[in-house]
Formats: C-alpha cells, sequence, structure tokens
C-alpha cells in the first residue's frame, strides 16, 4: 500500500509539472499496456504527419522525429533484446515454467526444446509467438508469458542500479523500484537515454508520463537509461511549490484508486 501510495503521489508530481505545457503526446492508449503492430504503425503515421507539419515549434517536431525512429526499429526488429527475462508458464509443463533469459541471437533457450527465436517478434505478439513455437512440440499449448524490461535508473534516486521492469510498468513504478527519488531529484528534468543519446525529455516526456504511457508505449528496450538529475539549491523552491500544486491530483488519484 505504501509502494503504491508513493507511485500515485510522484504521479501527479510529474502531472502537476506537465499540465500546464505542451498538449498530451498521440498515441496514448491506458487500456493497451503493449501496443500492437497495427497500433504502432498508426502512430507512427501520425508521427510522420506532426514531425512535417510547422503546427508545431522545431524542437517537438524534433522529439517526433526520434519518436519516429524508434518505432521503426520496433517494427523492423521486434523488442525482446539480449539479456531481457521472460516469465514463461505452460500449463502442465513444470520445465517450461520458469523465468528465462532472451540469449545472444534474440533466442529464448527452453529444457527439452532448444531454441525459439525471438528476432522481430514485438512485446504484445510474445504469447502468441510462443504458443505457435511450442505447439511444435507440445499438443495445444496453453501459453503464459509476461517480457521483463533490463533498464538502468541512474542519478537523483535511493538505489541507482540496473533493474528488470515488467513492460506494461509505468516510469513511477520503475523509480520505485529503485527507492523512489531522492529529496533533492528535479523530476522536471528526468530523461532517458539510449546509447550516450537522449531519446525522451522535457515537455513531451512529461506529457507522456501525465498520459500513463508505459515502459512498452514509450518504446524503451534493454540497455536504456532513465536519469533523474539533482535539483539545484535554487531550484527548490520552485519544486515545493509543484509539490504543492500536485495535491490535489494526488487527492483525485488516491480517490480513484480507492485508497482514501
Amino acid at each position: 500500500m505504501v509502494t503504491r501510495i508513493a507511485s500515485l503521489l510522484l504521479l501527479a508530481t510529474l502531472a502537476g509539472g506537465a499540465a500546464a505545457q505542451s498538449p498530451v503526446a498521440e498515441g496514448s492508449d491506458p487500456g493497451r499496456a503493449q501496443l500492437s503492430r497495427a497500433q504502432l504503425e498508426a502512430l507512427l503515421q501520425r508521427y510522420q504527419a506532426t514531425a512535417g507539419s510547422t503546427a508545431y515549434t522545431a524542437a517537438y517536431r524534433g522529439q517526433t522525429r526520434a519518436q519516429t525512429t524508434l518505432i521503426r526499429d520496433r517494427l523492423a526488429n521486434g523488442d525482446l533484446q539480449v539479456g531481457d527475462r521472460i516469465e514463461l508458464l505452460v500449463e502442465g509443463q513444470a520445465p517450461l515454467t520458469s523465468t528465462f533469459t532472451v540469449e545472444p541471437g534474440r533466442v529464448l533457450v527452453l529444457p527439452t526444446i532448444g531454441e525459439i527465436p525471438l528476432a522481430g517478434v514485438l512485446r504484445s505478439e510474445l504469447e502468441a509467438h510462443l504458443t505457435r513455437e511450442l505447439s511444435k512440440y507440445i499438443v495445444q499449448p496453453v501459453v503464459h508469458a509476461k517480457s521483463l524490461v533490463r533498464i538502468t535508473i541512474l542519478g537523483a534516486v535511493n538505489k541507482p542500479g540496473f533493474y528488470l521492469v515488467p513492460s506494461e510498468a509505468l516510469i513511477p513504478d520503475a523509480l520505485m523500484l529503485a527507492g523512489g527519488p531522492g529529496s533533492n531529484a528535479d523530476l522536471r528534468k528526468m530523461r532517458i537515454t539510449r546509447d550516450g543519446q537522449t531519446i525522451w525529455d522535457g515537455n513531451t516526456l512529461q506529457n507522456a508520463l501525465t498520459a500513463g504511457w508505459t515502459i512498452d508505449q514509450l518504446s524503451l528496450r534493454a540497455g536504456d537509461q532513465i536519469e533523474l538529475p539533482s535539483a539545484k539549491t535554487t531550484d527548490l523552491v520552485g519544486i515545493a511549490r509543484l509539490a504543492v500544486i500536485s495535491v490535489a491530483p494526488l487527492i483525485f488519484l488516491l480517490r480513484a484508486f480507492h485508497v482514501l
């Protein structure tokens, strides 16, 4: 319960900081934690239209172009990366009910089965893909699969390090795995990087978080880093004001989740 309240408080703070900024990023679907191939293709089309429109700022168009690249890579190469974990449950098959690591070559090595290729597979396609592959060896297998993404969380958090995060989790959930933000964390300057390049930051990230985008909806993958900078002393008054502004959204969220 404490972790849940803390996560809601963090989300409320992010909402308070983004409320007066640019419109909420398109493509959010709170009812769908993992995006299908059709949804990604539709989102790609919207991003391409936005990137070429002068109705948006140059900074926003630049962010959109970066997101277009992320989605193209997902559609072409899939989501599952070396080092990711797959929580697998095959009903009636104890050796196949465990947590397995994605091995080099993007394969899952299963007892008595061998290698299952994962290249080109989206997270939303994982269960169906594994069901098809296992049906070559098992009659009508009933498969349940959940993907865990290896994310690095750095900066002003209480326990920085590497974490395996469910792909349907929110960024606040990931930060809580790292012990939550430190007292000097500047949530407004959080960014997400890949191979040293920023892929999410600023208003675009804040709005996506406010909209409830998951790890999957943000197109994150193994090796990505969530970086939470420390606030400068001169920024503490502004952050305190932001926390006060966030009280109303927090109360709403707590009531919505029947915590109050």
